[in-house]
């Protein structure tokens, strides 16, 4: 007897709204269908203390918008962050098949699938390892980033792109350190006869921000401190980056920057330390990124596409359908 093919499903990104989760989880989703569904929880006390642990009355955990969510529950449920890691747990016991990114910090046996970076050094049979974090970032992202900031393109070539995170606990980077940075690549921008741009982040501080500013304004490109300065232009600034430099602090940050088509240079490797250091250390190895150097010579590249890679993966491991593209205008 012939088995019937799997119907395509509608996933449904579950977060509590902080947008590194959000972002993971809505890239997976989106990944395995065009159109998913997204629930940002609510957290309530006293579960929201305890997650991703269960306790007596957690069905209350998220109100009101997570309890109809309950008696609904989608087919595929997309969790990233450990509130979200309970609302899998709880819409797996009404029959969702989970799916829960990051590590819940609890044996894996409560979800379906786990999806956590390798650096974390979780182990499974139901654990899918990527080279760093989920993201959007693919041909598709860039090429309407392209058409969603046009001006960029008009950039003198080479345009080399600064992507500004800040000094973490991992990563004790120091004013003077970057200052000197932003000297030295607006100095080669300048002898080459490119563009400089950079972009600070949520994690930039008030003194590295005031140095974006006092780059030499009659350089070519865009330093973006924050929305006051416009519309945040990351994803523009990605799509047409000659090459990329990035502060080491961040594993989301380096991950979306590999992502893209242009070669990857980081910054002080050898201050960041703990986890994500692992991380950037295979991003090195395996040649996609190399430590930012005097000459930023051009080098091959391959995009690190993890997104795309565990969608395929979740696809097999859960017997799901590949969902139908939109039809074009």
């Amino acid at each position: 007897m012939q088995r019937s093919a799997p119907s395509p499903i509608t996933p449904c990104a579950v977060h509590d709204g902080r947008a590194g989760n959000a972002r993971q989880a809505l890239a997976l989703a989106h990944a395995l269908a065009p159109r998913p569904a997204e629930h940002v929880l609510a957290p309530r006390a006293p579960w929201r203390w305890w997650a991703p642990r269960r306790a007596p009355g957690d069905g209350a955990a998220f109100g009101t918008g997570f309890a109809a969510l309950r008696m609904q529950p989608p087919a595929l449920a997309i969790g990233c962050g450990r509130q979200a890691a309970l609302a899998t747990r709880l819409l797996r016991a009404r029959g969702s098949k989970s799916v829960q990114l990051l590590d819940p910090r609890l044996d894996t046996r409560h979800w379906d699938l786990v999806v956590a970076p390798t650096h974390d050094g979780l182990r499974g049979d139901n654990v899918l390892a990527t080279l760093g974090s989920l993201h959007p970032v693919d041909d598709d992202y860039l090429v309407c980033a392209i058409a969603a900031f046009p001006t960029l393109t008009a950039l003198p070539s080479p345009h080399t792109v600064l992507l500004v995170g800040g000094p973490t606990r991992h990563a004790p980077l120091d004013d003077a350190a970057f200052e000197s940075l932003l000297e030295r690549l607006a100095a080669h921008a300048r002898a080459e006869g490119g563009s400089f741009s950079a972009i600070a982040s949520r994690r930039t501080p008030p003194g590295w921000r005031a140095a974006l500013a006092r780059v030499d304004a009659a350089l070519p490109g865009l330093r973006w401190r924050d929305t006051g300065d416009g519309a945040n232009p990351y994803a523009g600034l990605l799509a047409c980056a000659d090459r990329l430099v990035c502060t080491p602090d961040s594993v989301n940050m380096l991950s979306e920057a590999a992502a893209t088509r242009a070669p990857l240079f980081a910054w002080a490797p050898e201050r960041l330390q703990g986890r994500p250091r692992q991380f950037l250390d295979a991003l090195l190895a395996s040649g996609r990124a190399r430590p930012l150097d005097e000459a930023l010579a051009a080098f091959p590249v391959t995009p690190l596409r993890e997104t795309a890679r565990v969608a395929e993966a979740v696809r097999e491991r859960l017997g799901l359908a590949n969902a139908p593209m939109p039809a074009k205008a």
